[in-house]
């Protein structure tokens, strides 16, 4: 069973999400920014499953350990997507929003096959081991499209202080679980240690999230001189 300080955590994290989607309503941006509140919306079902499964399975069976592995390639599935929206908010004016659709399903296409591939080699061919690959492979790209996305909003200058809000606070939960990942998998005998900041992580994102939403108006702008210069 779990700590008091895992339930803890863990209510903490539901509440921070299903709050992204209160200050989204409240705010009339839901619509805005779908995605960003979809992904918060699963994180709250996914978060109340698991609580029933681990209460009448509990933590080391293997219905929790399928749902767990299972939804958590789902949720990053869907966090991919909420990633490529804001991709679609800095580059609208350029009218691309096609050919991003049409580069994520192809990035998400070639992870999934890649992630396949990694596992069929393996010795030990079970689903849940697809599963994390998927997610840990898709954590790495998001890293990698987050900052690239940031160089982007950089180079055109993009001033919006809620989307630049977002989309650094996308930034630090990828390169936080990305570096768990890379750790776990480096250094196997700290995989306990990084079992207890995974929680921790993700009460990260929907924290930003809520507070950025809440508390900065959509029209609100950067001064020119808050972003770096970038040489055109």
């Amino acid at each position: 069973m779990l700590s008091p300080a895992d339930w803890m955590i863990w209510s903490l994290a539901t509440l921070f999400e299903a709050a992204v989607v209160v200050c989204s309503v409240h705010r009339k941006v839901f619509r805005r920014y779908f995605f960003l509140n979809l992904y918060m919306l699963f994180n709250v079902l996914v978060s109340l499953g698991r609580f029933q499964v681990l209460i009448h399975q509990g933590r080391s069976s293997v219905e929790y350990r399928y749902f767990y592995f299972y939804s958590d390639a789902l949720l990053t599935i869907v966090l991919f997507f909420a990633l490529i929206s804001l991709y679609s908010f800095v580059f609208q004016e350029l009218q691309l929003e096609r050919y991003l659709r049409l580069g994520a399903v192809l990035v998400l296409a070639g992870t999934a096959w890649f992630s396949y591939a990694v596992v069929n080699q393996s010795s030990a061919r079970m689903l849940t081991h697809f599963a994390f690959e998927l997610s840990q492979n898709l954590y790495f790209i998001g890293l990698v499209l987050t900052y690239a996305l940031w160089g982007a909003i950089l180079k055109l200058r993009e001033t919006r202080v809620l989307l630049v809000q977002l989309v650094l606070s996308l930034g630090v939960y990828f390169s936080a679980y990305a570096a768990s990942y890379a750790i776990s998998n480096l250094r196997p005998n700290l995989f306990s240690y990084i079992y207890l900041l995974v929680p921790i992580i993700g009460c990260l994102l929907p924290l930003a999230w809520a507070y950025a939403i809440w508390r900065v108006p959509e029209e609100a702008r950067l001064a020119p001189a808050r972003l770096a210069v970038v040489p055109r």
